[in-house]
């Protein structure tokens, strides 16, 4: 009888996480026939490239997400965090969201939302949020029209979801404790 995935052995976990993601990539119609020749290799962002808050402002985004997204570098930092747990797909879903809405051109938004719900939102996606079945049947229909709302609420529910469980970890990570020294 399988109990779930909590009884298995956290390696495997990360494992399985790592294997999907590099699925997913593989998965995904490259760009250009030159991506096929050169694979880029993976790296995680670097936090340094923005510059480092204080460390009172820092102090604030452990109450904060949204605070925390805002700032680039905490952003940044958050991002290779999760990375690092293998659990990006969430923080990579809200970036392709808020870069969806600065879209104008229908033509190009519907594009994008089509990528949107091919590499998150539909079964077995490559990078498959986690939503309930209500969150996804509203994005499939907002998908018929799509306008800057399309993955509103699907985007509310992921933040709701990092701030209540990707934020506390973040918190009590070293990457985050050595900004608050």
């Amino acid at each position: 009888m399988c109990k779930g995935l909590a009884a298995l052995p956290h390696t495997c976990l990360e494992r399985a996480k790592e294997i999907k993601s590099k699925l997913g990539t593989l998965l995904q119609k490259p760009e250009s026939a030159i991506d096929l020749i050169i694979p880029y290799p993976e790296k995680p962002e670097k936090p340094a490239k923005a510059q480092k808050p204080s460390p009172e402002e820092a102090w604030q985004w452990r109450n904060s997400l949204e605070k925390l997204l805002q700032n680039p570098y905490g952003l940044a930092s958050f991002r290779n965090f999760l990375q690092s747990e293998f659990s990006e797909e969430n923080i990579e879903f809200w970036i392709a969201c808020e870069d969806y809405k600065k879209i104008k051109l229908p033509a190009k938004m519907a594009e994008k939302a089509k990528k949107i719900y091919e590499e998150f939102i539909q079964s077995e996606a490559p990078k498959e949020v986690n939503i309930d079945h209500f969150t996804k049947s509203v994005t499939m229909k907002n998908l018929v029209e799509p306008s800057a709302s399309t993955f509103d609420l699907a985007q509310k529910r992921i933040f709701i979801l990092m701030e209540k469980d990707s934020l506390p970890r973040y918190v009590r990570s070293d990457i985050y404790q050595e900004l608050i020294k």
